[in-house]
């Protein structure tokens, strides 16, 4: 089993910017791809990245690209989203997830289905 617990979202104007943290529990972090994906109310869940279990390959949703970063630190267990740039329709509950096959190298990265642990989520809002 593995739990992850996301924190660092809050209130930003546009064009700020948030650093979103996703704490994973257990000795095998390293071994997971991990994602974050984004659900905004009256919306279906949105991927926005992911990164590979060693970090070397990374991949975003289209309307992300260049304004925010996915990272990791497997000595600390722990998956990054900087997200710059930010605008109103970035505004969402953030969660984090894991899955045991590191789907980045398949076609499968983007789909909810594919991830086997999830966080609770973090509450990103975005004011004009």
């Amino acid at each position: 089993q593995v739990q992850l617990v996301e924190s660092g979202g809050g209130l930003v104007q546009t064009g700020g910017s948030l650093r979103l943290s996703c704490a994973a529990s257990g000795r095998t972090f390293s071994t997971y791809g991990m994602a974050w994906f984004r659900q905004a109310p009256g919306k279906e869940r949105e991927f926005v990245a992911t990164i590979s279990s060693g970090g070397e390959i990374t991949l975003y949703e289209d309307s992300v690209k260049g304004r925010f970063t996915i990272s990791r630190d497997n000595d600390k267990n722990t998956v990054y989203l900087q997200m710059n740039s930010l605008e109103t329709e970035d505004a969402a509950v953030y969660c984090c997830a894991a899955d045991t096959n590191d789907l980045v190298y398949s076609d499968l990265y983007s789909g909810a289905r594919g991830y086997d642990y999830w966080g609770r989520g973090t509450q990103v809002t975005v004011s004009s």
